[in-house]
């Protein structure tokens, strides 16, 4: 049964300057569902911390 998931863990460090966080967090997690992640959970402890978005797919 350990063989039936990857999973995938994304890390969206924080830009001081630069584009939305959530712009670039929507369109990355957009494109890994186009290749069949899917999003199971997200954590964020602090705002100078990355977001990290733990994703799984059925092998």
């Amino acid at each position: 049964m350990s063989d039936q998931w990857s999973y995938k863990v994304l890390e969206l460090k924080p830009k001081l300057l630069g584009g939305s966080v959530t712009v670039r967090l929507e369109e990355e997690l957009n494109r890994l569902g186009k290749l069949g992640w899917e999003l199971v959970s997200v954590t964020h402890m602090h705002f100078l911390e990355p977001i990290r978005c733990f994703l799984k797919k059925e092998n």
